[in-house]
């Protein structure tokens, strides 16, 4: 089938180079804005524009894609039979999503209609859940609330980062999208409503990550999970430093309960960092102080205190 793809960070690379080496015919690629990044400062080109280009295959990049006349009217002339987007990271106006002759196909990080939005695989990990996926759908006018397609599950891991999971949905993306767009083209595609109660993955801010220490072990470990390695969990000390937290684990430390939630009950390089939270106590395994690396707790009390 002609395709023209839309996505911009690596998340969706692989389900470009899936679409690519299953021989479809890619007419275009439309992605973001290149970004500078780094400490340099240095304009980065996105994740699949340079995949595209290393595949030979025409890519355009727009700041707002549904005011951008002179690109709609260049994917009208392509005129592909599907428009596939995979967290492009801009809304599509009606008019685009109806260019194609089979519609466009979106690669969505959850099991719709739980968690439509900006961040459905950090939440997944912050709410705790045992299992996710990914849907393919149609796309119509709404956030994320087209008919769906297919649903491809994937289990939550105990040790499971953000990090972690990002990649392994990243190839469940790549294998669902050809295997929906298989079905198109053969015409068993089947299409099914959203009900109507569903929930929002709201856009991740830094301020969020903070850590409340009134909470369970498992809520705190859970936002620290989904936290790493972006933007990072933290707390703030008493002497107001800023500590990242970017692993912990649950301890059978009992704390006595007059001990207020927040408190350190160990800091030892021998033993470990040790804090209480609402329900128990929490191992702090892997921290990180302004101006330094990541590390384990224990390396860092080698050398400095608490």
């Amino acid at each position: 089938m002609n395709i023209v793809f839309m996505g911009t960070p690596d998340f969706a690379v692989e389900s470009l180079r899936r679409i690519y080496e299953s021989g479809h015919n890619i007419k275009a690629v439309v992605s973001q804005p290149d970004r500078k990044a780094g400490r340099g400062m240095n304009i980065i080109p996105t994740p699949v524009k340079e995949y595209a280009l290393s595949k030979g295959i025409t890519v355009y990049q727009t700041e707002k894609i549904r005011k951008d006349k002179e690109l709609i009217e260049k994917i009208k002339e392509l005129k592909p039979d599907v428009i596939v987007v995979v967290a492009f990271g801009q809304i599509l106006s009606q008019e685009i999503l109806d260019i194609p002759q089979y519609g466009s196909i979106n690669v969505h990080g959850s099991l719709l209609p739980k968690y439509r939005g900006a961040a459905p695989i950090q939440w997944s990990i912050i709410n705790g859940d045992n299992v996710t996926g990914i849907t393919t759908m149609y796309m119509d006018a709404g956030m994320d609330t087209g008919d769906m397609i297919q649903k491809y599950e994937i289990n939550i891991e105990e040790n499971d980062t953000y990090g972690t999971l990002y990649e392994k949905m990243k190839i469940l993306g790549g294998k669902a999208i050809v295997e929906t767009l298989e079905k198109v083209a053969d015409g068993t595609v089947q299409r099914k409503k959203q009900p109507d109660e569903y929930s929002i993955a709201k856009m991740i801010e830094k301020e969020m990550g903070e850590i409340d220490w009134n909470k369970s072990s498992k809520d705190i470990r859970n936002l620290i999970r989904g936290f790493n390695p972006m933007p990072g969990a933290y707390t703030i000390l008493k002497d107001n430093t800023k500590m990242k937290v970017w692993m912990a684990e649950f301890s059978d430390i009992v704390a006595e309960n007059e001990v207020a939630p927040g408190t350190f009950i160990i800091a030892d390089s021998k033993r470990g960092l040790f804090v209480k939270t609402g329900d128990g106590v929490l191992e702090l395994t892997e921290i990180q102080m302004p101006n330094l690396k990541r590390m384990s707790a224990k390396e860092y009390l080698r050398g400095h205190t608490i």
